[in-house]
Formats: structure tokens, sequence, C-alpha cells
């Protein structure tokens, strides 16, 4: 069997984006008040992805930016059949046998379609030092996975000192749905390796991408883990690259460096390692964005944090995601602008050719 028939038969999971965090545009850096977060936009996002038959939906969350994603996933859960949520949290805000509690209840509203992605974040208005940021980080990871797990909690860390019993309500499965995290710092590398299910990137050049994924599994296995992969990105599909390319120029058409930088500065991770190193990708891009073949960096000029695309005609956009699966990435996480319409594009001309379903723990 050849490398990319074997590609083909391998499933990985592929989840959509809803605009959340006051990031949608049809030109990038232009607000438009038809693709503001509301409730209505995107609400209208995910029952999108879930018609055009995505595996998952990335629920983002920022203090400063949108709306509330806690708020947003209990009342989107009812509305949604097959569609896994993945609900972003913000470890600095939240104490964690109370969020046990709240995961377990969102998830039996969902029949057990919840997944939870980690974030490392302040408590806002304050500033902790990344070691001890990632230290809470870790030991709430590990004290959802005792609580979920129907266990007495008797668990004393750093930042914790608790003994409780679980609370009444559980999760359908009868564990702690898989937590998806991600950091590109030491501090953040060790955490993931100790705490998480699915360690999340965002685009980087294949070279990397193989180097980090390497360096992760060593990590893991060192506390005798094993972690999946996933790989965050953005996506222009049109049924030609001449296309794809035009309309990513068109989609940088209206802005200019210092609207682009102000976008960048609102986010709190904005001075991250991972954020650094997107800036790196565009510094390393050729006049046209592009750093590799298909990979383009044009939309981080106006967006913090995952800042690259998949650009090209439906053929060079499976290849290069089952390239990205080939060296060991389990589950995808992709958007586009504006999100409903680029998720409809990428479910009629990509999504039914990848061998694709929910993330299996």
């Amino acid at each position: 069997m050849t490398q990319n028939a074997m590609n083909a038969d391998k499933t990985c999971e592929v989840s959509w984006f809803s605009a959340l965090c006051d990031d949608d545009y049809e030109f990038l850096g232009q607000p438009d008040p038809m693709l503001a977060s509301s409730w209505e936009h995107c609400r209208n996002i995910v029952l999108q992805a879930e018609k055009g038959g995505f595996d998952n939906i990335l629920l983002p969350s920022g203090y400063q930016l949108g709306i509330d994603t806690t708020m947003f996933a209990g009342a989107i859960a009812p509305l949604t059949k097959t569609i896994r949520l993945l609900w972003a949290l913000r470890m600095g805000e939240d104490w964690p046998p109370q969020l046990a509690r709240r995961i377990a209840t969102l998830d039996r509203i969902l029949g057990g379609r919840l997944t939870v992605n980690i974030i490392s974040s302040d408590l806002p208005g304050e500033k902790m030092e990344s070691r001890p940021r990632y230290q809470r980080t870790l030991e709430i990871m590990q004290i959802l996975k005792i609580m979920l797990s129907g266990e007495h909690l008797k668990y004393k860390g750093e930042f914790f000192d608790l003994d409780l019993a679980p609370a009444r309500i559980g999760t359908v499965s009868g564990k702690c749905p898989p937590l998806y995290f991600g950091g590109l710092s030491e501090d953040a590398r060790e955490a993931a390796a100790q705490g998480c299910d699915v360690y999340l990137m965002w685009p980087d050049t294949m070279d990397k991408t193989r180097e980090t994924i390497a360096d992760m599994t060593a990590r893991a296995a060192k506390h005798g883990r094993t972690i999946k992969f996933g790989y965050r990105a953005h996506v222009i599909v049109r049924e030609t690259e001449d296309e794809a390319r035009a309309y990513a120029d068109r989609l940088l058409s209206k802005l200019d460096d210092q609207t682009g930088e102000e976008i960048r500065k609102k986010s709190l991770d904005s001075a991250s390692v991972g954020v650094t190193r997107q800036a790196e990708l565009r510094s390393a891009a050729g006049g046209d964005g592009f750093v590799e073949e298909n990979l383009w960096t044009g939309i981080g000029r106006a967006r913090s944090g995952c800042g690259a695309a998949i650009v090209g005609n439906p053929d060079q956009v499976l290849a290069k995601l089952r390239a990205y699966q080939a060296e060991g990435i389990d589950a995808f996480i992709l958007s586009g602008y504006p999100h409903a319409a680029e998720a409809d594009l990428f479910a009629r001309h990509v999504l039914p050719k990848l061998n694709h379903g929910p993330l299996v723990m």
C-alpha cells in the first residue's frame, strides 16, 4: 500500500470554529456588523458546521473579546444533534470542583458529546509568571480527571489542597471528557505532557510540526503516557489554486499594518511563545506570504494566535491535511473567513474525501 493510500485510510477528527471572540470578517481588519460575535451569528456557524458533517466545533474564549463561551455552550447544546462541542475554558477564572460539575452537566445535556479546550489563562486583571500558571493548569487538569471519574478527591498540590467527594452528577461516559491543550513554551509542554489528552498546535512548517510531535511524544512517555495531536489552522479552498490565492489576496485588500497590529495586541496572549512563533513564520515567508507549499501566513497580519491558512484547490488541501496525518496529526480544527460560508465550501469540496469521525481516546 502506498503512503498516500495509508493516509487516506487513517481516521481523523475534523472540527470547525465558531467565532465567539469578534473574529469574523469578509475583509480582515474591517469589522462588519453582520459578522460581529452575537448569539445569532455564532449559533448559525455551529448549525452550518453540523449540517456540513463536521465532527466537532471549537467554541473559543477570550476575556476581552466577543461573548461568553460558557453561556453560549449551554444555550447551543440542546440545539445540536450530532456535532461535538470543544468548549474552551480559561483556567484563571475557575475553581476546579465547580468546573467539574459544570462539565458534567453540559456533557449530560449533549448526551456525551463534550470535549474541553483547556486554556492556561491569568485571572483577568492579574499577571502570573509562566511556571506557576502552567503548574496551576496542570493541577486543575489532574483534579478534573479524578473528580469526573467519580473518585473521591484527595489532592495536595502547589495551588490546591482538597478533600472532597465528587458531585452527584457525572458525565455520560463516567470519565473526564478529552482535554485539548496547547502551548509551545517549556512550561506549557511539560504541563501538556503530564495532563492533556490532545496536544494542539498552531500552523507551522512540516519539519517543525514533525519536530514538535516527536518532542511531545517523548515527554509524555517519560510520564508513562501517550497523547494525540491536533492541528489548528485556517483554510481557503476553491475549485482552482488561482481562485484560492486570489481570495487570500482579497481578504487582505483593505488591511493596513497599523490596524493589524492593533487587532493582534487585543489578545491577552499576544506575547506568548506560540504567538511569537507565528510572527516568525510571517517573517520567513516569501513576498506572497507563503512559507511553504500551500501554507499562507497572511492571516496572522490581523490575528493573534493561529495565523496561517492552508490554501489551494480541493486536491491540494486534501494532500496537505494527509501530509500532516502522516506526521502524526489525529485531529484538525479549521476555520475560514467568513466562517459559515467557508465551512460550507470545505464541507462540499474536501470533507467527503477524508476518512473522519469523532476522536476516540
